[in-house]
This record gives C-alpha cells, structure tokens and sequence, in this order.
C-alpha cells in the first residue's frame, strides 16, 4: 500500500494508496469517539480563517490543535492522548481533498478562482477537489459557505450535511482589528459563523480576534523606509489575490510580479493594474515578461520596469523609483519555485533585503 504525499495527482498512482488525510479521518474517532474536526478550505484565506478559529476556540477554553495544511501534521497529532472534548482545525488544500473519503464535522468553503491548473489540469476538476470538503460529509455534519459565489452556492443541493451561509455582519466594531481588506473581513465572518455555531460569545470572538496578528507573508506590513511602505503579500500566487492586495492598500506605486507559469489567465490581473496608481514593476520569469506585454497594452501612462533573477536587485529598483508616501508591494501573482523553493522564502528573502537596505542612510 502507497501513502499517496497530496503533491502527486491521483493519476500518476496505479497500485491501491491511501493519504495523511485519510488515515487521520478513519481514526481519530477510534482514538477519540467524541472529537471534532472544522475543516477549512478556499483558493485564498484558508489559513487566515483556521488560524482565526482555533484562536477564539483557545479563547473559550477549548482545547484546540491547528493542524493539516498550517500547524503541525495530522498523523503526528494521533500520537498524542486525543481528549473526549478536543477540536481539530485543519486548512485543506485542493490536493489533500481530491481524494478524500471523509467530511469534516464542519466544512467552511470560503473563495473560489483559478489556481492550481497546472496540478488539477482543468478549472472544473480543480473544483471538483475543492468541492468534495462537502461531498463527503454526512447529515449530521454542517457546510458553512460563502454566499457570494454561485459555485460554492450549488453545493448547497449537492451535500447531504445540514448548509449555513457566513453571516452577513461582523456584530461588534472592527476599529481594533489588525486584520486589513474586505477579504479579511470575509474570513472574520466565516470565522464567527463558526464559533457562534459552538456557542462561543461574541465578546470572547471580539477579544480573541483584536488580539490577532496578521500570518507571515500574508498582506503583511514590513515597514515604513526612508518614506516608502513596503507590504509582504508573497502569498498572492495567483491573479485573483494581486487583485485584492492592489485594491485593498490603494497607493501602490511599485509592483513586483512574476513566476511559475501554470497556465493562469491574468487579463483581469492586467486591467487592474493599468487603471491603477502603479508606476514601477518588478518582473520575475517565467511569467513576468508575458504579465508586462498585458499590461502594456492597456496601460495609457508610462512605466517603469525591471527584468531580474535577483531579489536583492528588486529592491534596490523599489527603493530608487518608489515615491515616498507610496507602497512598494510584494504580491507576485504566479508562484515561487523558478527562484525559491516556496512563497515563504520569497517573502523571507524579500523582508531581508527591505530591512537590510532600509536601514542603511540613503545617499
């Protein structure tokens, strides 16, 4: 028997595997008959929201493990004295779902847009993966969904478990909360969705979320140099999140794009740029020159460009040609493996050179 890694598509195994995923289902209950799984997924914020729920699930006095696709490993978890009262928040990706015989006691399906074709082959299969976070599940589990989106909204008649729409407000003031963008606010709702669904107060919600740190590399401020704010969002590996950070922070006047290139449309990607404030963009292969020539196209005022293999040369472009007042943005729109090994070193290295050059008094 092959423990399948999710990495590899199904396709490619043709002797009998099972998954990580499926092994942890299939026991944990023999483990513990009693604990419970919230399992969260979403072509963006997968992260952000299973974070958000296990902090208010500690908050209430909860014993909670953030596990899966963010925290530790799921197999590593079963070694542990599993509790009758535990909770388990897992982030799954597309690849750990495409095979998955098991639903999560509660589903949460956030966003959906193009990624991944290059793994999954098709948007519909892609979809497909996704979607089986509830196909899987059973008449006493709930799917909690976004409403906003007419395909995650289908799965509402295709699941057998009992369906609940995000809730439309935030009910308390987001005046304290760290978390920026309409897309957080996205998650907080799903978050609370959740835990009002447990029972949990909104007050303790509340306190548990203003005491919420932005993750790593995910929209995340690096700092004010010489003038110029610098944001990490090394996560935004497909167009649909470049989108989002652009609209979001506003006054981007440096962009810096490029990568992997698995397929991905980026002409909405292009529009937004070209009718947005940015000036200066930094191009990584495989796909920045294509991403340039787009928004060349569109674009009616002149820009700014740089061709480079080298972080350290990126920003040293950012720090020469960003207006002072203006954000210079790492949201490359393609993912990291033509020069790094994942986004987290891109974002890693990105914040270094930002520190290391910020700090030195400009000439």
């Amino acid at each position: 028997l092959v423990v399948k890694t999710p990495g590899i598509p199904q396709n490619l195994v043709t002797v009998p595997y099972t998954t990580a995923t499926n092994i942890f289902f299939a026991n944990l209950h023999r483990f513990s008959p009693h604990a419970k799984t919230i399992g969260i997924t979403g072509s963006k914020g997968k992260s952000t929201t299973a974070s958000l729920i296990h902090a208010i699930l500690v908050a209430a006095g909860k014993k909670s493990h953030l596990i899966g696709n963010i925290g530790r490993p799921m197999l590593e978890e079963l070694l542990c004295p599993v509790g009758e009262d535990d909770w388990f928040v897992l982030e799954l990706s597309s690849y750990q779902l495409e095979d998955v015989k098991f639903g999560p006691d509660i589903a949460v399906f956030l966003t959906f847009f193009p990624e991944h074709l290059n793994y999954h082959g098709t948007l519909e299969a892609y979809f497909n993966g996704k979607a089986r976070i509830t196909l899987t599940q059973t008449e006493n589990n709930l799917f909690i969904y976004h409403p906003g989106d007419s395909r995650i909204t289908e799965l509402v008649n295709q699941t057998r478990a009992r369906t609940l729409p995000c809730i439309p407000t935030i009910p308390f003031s987001t005046d304290h909360i760290q978390l920026i963008g309409e897309h957080n606010k996205n998650h907080i709702r799903a978050a609370l969705t959740v835990t009002q669904e447990l029972g949990i107060s909104n007050e303790v919600a509340q306190q548990a979320i203003e005491a919420f740190e932005p993750l790593p590399h995910r929209m995340q401020l690096v700092g004010i140099f010489h003038g110029i704010t610098f944001y990490d969002d090394a996560i935004a590996c497909a167009p649909d999140a470049v989108m989002i950070g652009i609209q979001t922070l506003k006054d981007v006047d440096t962009i810096f794009l490029g990568g992997q290139d698995r397929g991905l449309d980026y002409t909405q990607m292009a529009d937004v740029v070209a009718n947005s404030t940015i000036r200066n963009i930094v191009l990584f292969p495989e796909t920045g020159k294509r991403m340039i020539e787009m928004i060349s196209e569109k674009c009616t005022r002149p820009l700014n460009h740089l061709e480079t293999n080298s972080m350290e040369e990126a920003v040293k472009f950012a720090y020469a040609n960003t207006e002072k007042g203006k954000i210079c943005l790492l949201a490359t729109g393609a993912p990291s493996y033509t020069l790094w090994k994942d986004f987290e070193q891109k974002g890693d290295e990105f914040q270094r050179w930002v520190k290391e050059m910020g700090n030195v008094p400009k000439k």
